[in-house]
C-alpha cells in the first residue's frame, strides 16, 4: 500500500503569465508567479487489487477490468502514462469536498501531482517534484485539453512559498521567496481566506482568457513586474504593500475575461475593504471559490464581522511539496 500527501496551494501575484501563450512569447523572456502551498491537502492510496481489476473510489466508484474503461479522466491518463493497465485500487480523500473542484485551490493539479507520486511509487519508482508537474501539465493539457497554465502543477508538486519563472524554452524556475521567518509568520498571520459559496466551472473563463492573450500581453506584462516588485518588497519587510498590491492586480485580473467577478463576489469585495482589508482577490480563475484577503492582525475582527455570513478557512502555509507519507 502507497498513500501520497499533496497539498493545495495559493497564488499571490502573476496568474496568467503562465499560460504558454504568454511567456513563449513575453517580452521578458519569462512568466512569473509568487504562490504558496497550504496545509490543506489531497489523500492517494493505492493498492494491489486480487481480482486483477481497477477500482476506484472518489466521489464516485468504479469497478473495471481495463484502463482505457476508466471514465475518471485524471486518473485514467495517470494510469496509462506509468504504465498500469489493471490490477489495482486507487482510493482519492481531500481536506476539501471531492465535488469542489472549482474553487481555486488547484484540486484537479493536486489530484494530478498526488495520484503520478503514489503510482511511481507503487512502481518502485522514485520522481522528484520537476517531473511530477511536467507529467501533470502533460496529462492536463496534452492529454485532456485542458486549457490552463503551469503555475499549479509546480506549486503543489514542490511546496513551499516559491517564487517561479516560466521560461520560453519551456524550463521552468524555482526559487524560494527570501525573508526572514518573523516576516514570512506575519504575511501568514495577516492573511484571511473566505469561502465566497460558489463553485463554478472554470473552463468557459480560462477559454476567453487563453484567446485572448496577444490583446492583454501589456496587462501581463504588468503583473510579471509586480511579481518581482513583490519580492523585492517582501525581502525589505513592506508587508502592507502586499495588501496594496492584491487590490491592484485583482482591478486588471477582472478584465481578463468575463465571469472572473460578480456582483456578489463585488460586494463581498467591497464590504472587506470599507472594515480594513487592503487588497485581495479571488483565488483561482475567478467566479467563485476562494477570496483572500490581506488584512492587517488589528483590523481583522472587524473584517470578520462584516463577513460573518461567509466562512472563514485558517489559512496556514506549508513548506512541503507532494511526498510519499506511507510505504509498506
Amino acid at each position: 500500500m502507497i498513500i501520497s500527501k499533496t497539498p493545495l496551494r495559493c497564488s499571490f501575484f502573476g496568474g496568467g503569465t503562465d499560460f504558454h501563450g504568454y511567456y513563449e512569447n513575453s517580452r521578458f523572456g519569462y512568466g512569473s508567479t509568487i504562490s504558496t502551498a497550504l496545509k490543506m491537502y489531497v489523500y492517494i492510496t493505492v493498492n494491489e487489487n486480487f481480482n486483477h481489476q481497477i477500482r476506484l473510489c472518489y466521489s464516485g466508484n468504479e469497478l473495471v477490468n481495463h484502463v482505457d474503461e476508466v471514465k475518471h479522466n485524471i486518473i485514467r491518463e495517470a494510469l496509462k502514462l506509468v504504465g498500469i493497465e489493471s490490477g489495482i485500487e486507487i482510493f482519492y480523500s481531500a481536506d476539501i469536498p471531492l465535488s469542489g473542484a472549482g474553487i481555486g485551490l488547484a484540486s484537479s493539479s493536486a489530484l494530478a501531482v498526488g495520484v503520478l507520486n503514489a503510482l511511481h511509487a507503487y512502481k518502485g519508482e522514485f520522481v522528484g517534484p520537476e517531473q511530477l508537474a511536467r507529467e501533470a501539465c502533460h496529462i492536463e493539457i496534452d492529454c485532456l485539453g485542458q486549457q490552463i497554465g503551469v503555475q499549479d502543477q509546480y506549486a503543489v508538486a514542490y511546496g513551499g512559498f516559491k517564487r517561479y519563472r516560466f521560461n520560453q524554452d519551456g524550463s521552468v524556475t524555482v526559487m524560494p521567496v527570501i525573508c526572514g521567518r518573523p516576516c514570512r509568520e506575519t504575511l501568514e498571520e495577516n492573511m484571511m481566506l473566505f469561502f465566497t459559496g460558489l463553485t463554478r466551472d472554470s473552463r468557459k473563463i480560462l477559454s476567453e482568457q487563453t484567446q485572448t492573450i496577444a490583446e492583454k500581453m501589456r496587462m501581463l506584462d504588468g503583473l510579471t513586474e509586480t511579481v518581482d516588485r513583490m519580492y523585492q518588497c517582501l525581502f525589505a519587510g513592506e508587508l502592507d504593500q502586499w495588501g496594496v498590491e492584491l487590490d491592484r492586480s485583482w482591478q486588471v485580473k477582472k478584465q481578463f475575461a468575463g465571469g472572473v467577478s460578480n456582483p456578489m463576489i463585488d460586494g463581498m469585495y467591497t464590504i472587506a475593504r470599507q472594515a480594513g482589508a487592503l487588497g485581495g482577490k479571488i483565488l483561482g480563475a475567478g467566479g467563485g471559490g476562494f477570496l483572500l484577503l490581506y488584512t492587517p492582525k488589528e483590523r481583522q475582527e472587524a473584517v470578520r464581522k462584516a463577513l460573518s455570513e461567509y466562512r472563514e478557512v485558517p489559512f496556514h502555509f506549508e513548506p512541503q511539496g507532494s511526498h510519499i507519507i506511507f510505504s509498506d
